[in-house]
C-alpha cells in the first residue's frame, strides 16, 4: 500500500514547483550532477544544510529530507544560547523542546550547478516542522511572508545588491598550531595578507593585480546565471564591490547568499580568504558596507511605481515607501547591521548613515534617491547595510517598513542636503542599543512575530554578553587594529 509522502500530503508543491522538481531530475541526468547540497539560511545569514547523493534527492523531493534543527540554538560563535531540553527549547514556541527535527523541503526551481565543485549542485530548500508548518525561526519563510503581504497589497518588491568585501592572501591556515575552538570560543583566525596597497578608488591596475583569482569567481557566478554587473576596486587596499542587476523578492536574498557562499569558497580553494565581515583587524583596512537598492512594481504589470510623473524626487507611493524605511530604520538596525562590528561604520563623514534622512543622490543620507522625474529606473538605494547582513532579513526589514509607509502614506519629511547635520533622531551606534529598541519595537513584533523578535534579540544579547565580557578583561584599547577588537576578528573575520 503506497503512502503519502511529505511534500503531497501538505499540499507544499503547486503545478510549478511540480514542473521545476522534473526539470530539475533532466538536468541533474544530462549534467552527470552526483551530489546535491540542500542548503538552508540560518539566523545569521549563513548556508546551511546536507550534500545529497542523487537517489536521496530524488526522495527529498517528494518526502523532503530531516535534518536537525540543532542550528537554531547557536549564536555565532557556536555558542548554545537556548536550553534545547527544556519543554519548548526555551524559544516560548511549542514543540521545539528536544533538538528535534525539521524538514528540508528543496525549492525545485533554485537547483544551481556550481561551477567550482565538481558533479555538484546546491538547492535552496525552505524548512518544515514535523506537522508541514513553516518552522517559525527560518529566515527565508519571515521573507516570504513579508514578500506575500506586499503581493496581497498589489506590489513587488524589486532588489539590486551592492556589496563590498575584503579578499586576502593565505599565509598560515593555523590548523597544526593555532586554537580550533569550542562552543562560544571561535577558532583562531588565519594569518592572512593584504593583496593589494594604497587606498585608492576604481583603479584598475589594483583589479588587474588579483584578476587570477577574481577570474574564477566572476566565471563561476556567471555560469551559475547570477545577474552579476560588475566587480569594483574599491576604497581601501584589497576592498572590493560587486554589484548585481536587479532581481525580485526571494530570487535576491538567494542570489546574495550563494555569492557570498560562491566567493568564499572559490577563494579559499585558490590559496585565499574572502570576507565580508565590516571591519577586520587588519592594518589599513576600512569599512564594507551592503547598499540595498529597493524599488516598488505593481505585482500584476511589473510597472515601476516610483517613477515621478512632477518636479519630485519620487512619486508619491515612493516618497511614502521611503517614509516607512525611514520610521522603522531605528528598529531594523538589528537586521541591516546584526554585527557588533559592522556598528563601526556609523561615523559622521564616512559615506556611512549615522541617522535616518533622505537625499537625492547624497551618498551620505541612509536612502539616497536614484532617478528623477519621468526616469524609469527611479528607486531608492539604503545604506546602513552591514556587509555581513543576512539577506533574508535585510530585504524583509526593508520591505516591512516601506510597505507600511505606503499603506499609512508615511510622509518622510524634507530632502536633506547635508545629512551628517540633520537634526533628525540618530541610528544606534552599537549592537546592545539597536537591540534594546527591537526588544520594545511593536512594528517588528507585528511583522514577524513576538517568538521570532524574542528569538533573535535572546540570540544576539548572547554576543554582545560575551564581547563585554571580553572587553573588561582586555581594557587596553592600545592593542586594537583600526580601533577593531581582536575578538570581533575572531568572531566574524573567517566567518562571514
Amino acid at each position: 500500500m503506497s503512502t503519502v509522502k511529505f511534500i503531497e500530503k501538505h499540499g507544499l508543491y503547486g503545478a510549478d514547483e511540480q514542473r521545476a522538481a522534473e526539470q530539475a531530475i533532466e538536468i541533474i541526468m544530462r549534467e552527470g550532477i552526483e551530489a546535491v547540497r540542500l542548503a538552508w539560511p540560518d539566523q545569521h545569514g549563513l548556508l546551511r544544510g546536507k550534500s545529497l547523493t542523487v537517489p536521496a534527492f530524488i526522495s527529498a523531493l517528494e518526502s523532503g529530507n530531516a535534518i536537525t534543527m540543532a542550528p537554531f540554538f547557536f549564536d555565532t560563535a557556536n555558542a548554545i544560547v537556548f536550553n534545547p531540553f527544556t519543554p519548548d527549547g526555551g524559544f516560548s514556541i511549542d514543540g521545539l523542546g528536544g533538538s528535534p527535527n525539521v524538514t528540508m523541503v528543496p525549492d525545485p526551481a533554485t537547483l544551481t550547478i556550481l561551477p567550482w565543485a565538481e558533479k555538484t549542485a546546491l538547492v535552496f530548500c525552505d524548512l518544515y516542522t514535523t506537522d508541514g508548518q513553516p518552522f517559525p525561526l527560518a529566515p527565508r519563510t519571515i521573507l516570504k511572508n513579508t514578500l506575500a503581504n506586499m503581493a496581497t497589497a498589489g506590489f513587488k518588491l524589486v532588489t539590486g545588491i551592492e556589496m563590498e568585501w575584503y579578499l586576502t592572501k593565505l599565509v598560515d591556515n593555523g590548523l597544526e598550531t593555532a586554537s580550533l575552538g569550542a562552543p562560544g570560543t571561535p577558532a583562531d583566525p588565519p594569518t592572512v595578507a593584504p593583496v593589494g596597497r594604497g587606498y585608492n578608488y576604481l583603479l584598475l591596475d589594483h583589479l588587474d593585480e588579483v584578476d587570477d583569482t577574481i577570474r574564477p569567481i566572476r566565471t563561476a557566478l556567471s555560469a551559475m546565471g547570477l545577474p552579476i554587473r560588475s566587480f569594483d576596486d574599491e576604497w581601501a587596499p584589497s576592498q572590493f564591490e560587486t554589484t548585481f542587476d536587479i532581481l525580485e523578492g526571494v530570487a535576491a536574498a538567494d542570489a546574495a547568499a550563494l555569492f557570498r557562499t560562491a566567493t568564499k569558497q572559490i577563494a579559499k580553494r585558490h590559496g585565499h580568504i574572502a570576507s565580508f565581515m565590516c571591519t577586520p583587524a587588519i592594518a589599513g583596512f576600512y569599512a564594507s558596507g551592503w547598499h540595498l537598492h529597493t524599488s516598488v512594481v505593481d505585482a500584476n504589470t511589473g510597472e515601476n511605481l516610483m517613477i515621478s510623473r512632477d518636479n519630485a524626487p519620487l512619486s508619491e507611493l515612493g516618497r511614502h515607501y521611503v517614509g516607512g524605511t525611514l520610521a522603522h530604520g531605528i528598529a531594523a538596525s538589528v537586521f541591516t547591521t546584526p554585527t557588533i562590528n559592522g556598528y563601526r561604520r556609523r561615523r559622521p563623514y564616512s559615506l556611512a548613515p549615522d541617522r535616518v534622512t533622505w537625499g537625492q543622490d547624497n551618498r551620505a543620507a541612509m536612502m539616497r534617491v536614484i532617478g528623477g522625474t519621468h526616469d524609469p529606473a527611479s528607486h531608492v538605494e539604503n545604506r546602513v547595510g552591514d556587509s555581513a547582513a543576512n539577506p533574508y532579513l535585510y530585504i524583509a526589514a526593508q520591505a516591512a517598513a516601506g510597505l507600511d509607509g505606503i499603506v499609512n502614506r508615511t510622509d518622510p519629511g524634507p530632502l536633506s542636503e547635508d545629512p551628517y547635520s540633520e537634526d533628525v533622531p540618530q541610528l544606534p551606534s552599537t549592537l546592545s542599543e539597536a537591540i534594546g529598541v527591537l526588544d520594545h519595537d511593536a512594528f517588528y513584533r507585528k511583522e514577524f512575530g513576538d517568538g521570532f523578535i524574542d528569538y533573535m534579540v535572546t540570540m544576539k544579547r548572547s554576543e554582545v554578553t560575551r564581547y563585554e565580557a571580553w572587553l573588561a578583561e582586555n581594557p587596553d584599547e592600545s592593542t586594537y587594529v583600526n580601533g577593531v577588537t581582536d575578538w570581533e576578528h575572531r568572531e566574524y573575520f573567517e566567518l562571514f
